[in-house]
């Protein structure tokens, strides 16, 4: 008998009281075996939800999860260990040049990505419009890839925190996403069972984000980092703009396009502004002297790239696949481009098939919408606003629909406000 009860736990919880490490490590590791009912653990989501935990509690969850699964070691890679995480944005196409540049500048990526849901693309799907590119690897080969090239993009093994997998699909339905510390702990869990040594969080604001205040993104960047640090990983946190769509692309073939755009010294200037800052924030926590903007330039991030690709079985010359069907969205009135927002054309290209509604939906490869303009940009009646791909017609008008009113026009005298990409940058004291 462990001398627990699932109800005991809820009803402390549920009366505000602070969980021991004893009851965390028990439900934890009874509910990953099945042995608390997914109601009992229903109500305890609930109750942090709405009744929150203290720091001790969270890194103790945290802890916890880690636990019911194996802890990956990296000290045989040969290089210092850093990885990025973003909280998910749309356009956030950022993983694919950003793991290349910073493996160019002598680190190791170990970049576990996952699967879109929802109006949030996957980095996963991404890379696999990519001929051949697979995102399954074992620890053994993830350990050579990173020693040889340098970088990695794959799927995290079922080992890897199997508490946070059963947990996430339960917050997904019974209302308990929001919860900062369930989100902080499912993250950083994942992260801190990798094994890198260093990791930096970029944590999205604005309307095509998780999170859409910029106050609580603040506390959940806070609380991976305390995370970070109480684990022995230096962890910082960068907050940054998702108001609008990063870059012109959003959808799976067209980011990874636009991400080989970057990597070969063009693609857009916010795409690289971003890129380039998370990398110094990366490059300065694995203790290397580069500067990511000079090896950008250089053209050896593409020489990365193409290894990382290819060490995965993809052809990093293969033509991306192309949509069966294209349209246009033209612009009603002339002006500046006051907003375009970032959640309606997330909402558009998932309803094209770039995203999935449920975790075992496919993906089209060649769905997507190209942003054609960007606030501040001067329009005229019948310009194209937007172009959208799809392999079903059939999909157009739900994505139509969602765009209408994504993009607001003003007069040549309106002043357009964009807040700066990079808002705050959160670091270990």
């Amino acid at each position: 008998m462990s001398g627990f009860a699932a109800v005991d736990v809820i009803r402390t919880k549920r009366d505000r009281g602070e969980l021991s490490g004893e009851q965390i490590d028990w439900v934890i590791g009874a509910y990953t075996r099945g042995e608390v009912a997914e109601e009992q653990m229903s109500a305890l989501l609930m109750a942090i939800l709405l009744n929150g935990m203290t720091g001790a509690e969270i890194a103790h969850w945290t802890t916890a999860m880690i636990n019911s699964g194996i802890r990956m070691d990296l000290s045989r890679v040969g290089r210092p260990t850093v990885d990025k995480h973003s909280t998910g944005g749309v356009g956030d196409k950022i993983s694919l040049p950003l793991a290349p540049l910073v493996a160019a500048c002598g680190a190791a990526v170990p970049q576990l990505s996952g699967r879109g849901l929802g109006h949030t693309g996957g980095t996963l799907d991404k890379m696999e419009s990519i001929a051949g590119w697979r995102a399954t690897m074992s620890p053994a080969e993830m350990i050579a890839q990173l020693s040889s090239v340098g970088a990695v993009i794959c799927a995290a093994s079922a080992d890897l925190a199997p508490a946070d997998r059963k947990l996430y699909a339960l917050r997904d339905v019974t209302g308990t996403v929001e919860s900062i510390p369930m989100i902080a702990a499912s993250i950083m869990s994942k992260k801190i069972a990798e094994g890198t040594a260093s990791l930096v969080l970029d944590v999205k604001v604005g309307s095509g984000a998780f999170m859409k205040d910029a106050g609580r993104a603040a506390e959940l960047a806070r609380t991976m980092v305390e995370l970070g640090a109480r684990a022995g990983v230096r962890t910082s946190a960068l907050l940054t703009d998702m108001s609008t769509p990063l870059g012109r692309a959003v959808g799976n073939a067209v980011e990874v396009a636009e991400s080989v755009e970057v990597l070969a010294g063009g693609g857009p200037a916010d795409v690289v502004e971003l890129t380039v800052a998370l990398a110094r924030e990366m490059v300065a926590l694995a203790g290397l002297d580069a500067d990511p903007a000079a090896v950008l330039a250089s053209g050896r991030a593409m020489d990365s790239w193409r290894a990382m690709v290819a060490a995965q079985g993809g052809d990093p010359d293969a033509a991306l696949p192309t949509p069966r069907y294209t349209e246009q969205v033209s612009a009603d009135e002339s002006g500046v481009i006051q907003r375009v927002d970032a959640l309606a054309v997330g909402v558009a290209a998932w309803r094209l098939g770039a995203g999935r509604e449920r975790r075992e939906h496919d993906v089209q490869a060649a769905a997507g919408i190209l942003c054609l303009v960007t606030p501040g940009d001067t329009v005229t009646v019948g310009q194209p606003l937007f172009e959208l791909h799809t392999d079903t017609a059939d999909r157009f008008p739900a994505a139509l629909a969602n765009l209408a009113g994504a993009v607001v026009v003003g007069s040549p005298d309106d002043a357009v406000e964009r807040p700066p990409l990079v808002m705050d940058v959160i670091r270990q004291h």
